[in-house]
């Protein structure tokens, strides 16, 4: 806990109305994704990032600046409680231009780390939920914002498909 020095100056008269919490638009940045060791759902603050997410049952780390597996039974969760975008690609192992664009998703994951979640759903192994989102081709990548679908493209993507999918841009 920090304590004020005595140095700082005494605040300026009573706080404006204006900036009071409840006028703020919120800006918290959360995630919830499964550990990908023991596929545990967890919570994670995506401004505190720096210190390392660890999963809270196996405690190993949960590392967000690459594209995580995931699966039927723990998309949605992920879909409706992060408030960042969640980019899924939906890939099958045996697709060429699946395997062309796994570079790029990378790259995308890195480049936009707490601002953004990347998701990889294997089509084969989760044909369920590939048809609830009328998957007709792969690669196919969807943006979500809080649950809802907002972006779609079908196809092999370069970076600025994928920003221009999710809304994220490097400004």
């Amino acid at each position: 806990m920090t304590h004020p020095s005595s140095t700082e100056p005494p605040p300026a008269g009573p706080p404006d109305p204006r900036e009071s919490p409840a006028t703020q638009p919120k800006t918290e940045r959360r995630a919830v994704v499964a550990c990908p060791f023991c596929r545990t759902p967890n919570r994670i603050d995506l401004t505190k990032l720096s210190k390392g997410p660890k999963c809270a049952k196996c405690q190993k780390p949960i590392l967000l600046d690459r594209p995580l597996k995931t699966t039927e039974s723990d998309v949605d969760k992920t879909l409706q409680g992060t408030t960042v975008p969640v980019l899924v690609d939906f890939h099958a192992d045996w697709c060429g231009p699946c395997h062309m664009m796994a570079p790029t998703l990378d790259d995308f994951a890195k480049r936009y780390v707490g601002r953004v979640i990347v998701l990889k759903l294997d089509t084969d192994a989760n044909q369920a939920i590939a048809g609830r989102y009328g998957i007709r081709g792969i690669p196919t990548v969807i943006a979500f914002d809080r649950g809802k679908e907002k972006g779609r493209h079908v196809g092999v993507a370069d970076l600025k498909v994928l920003e221009s999918v999710t809304g994220v841009s490097a400004g």
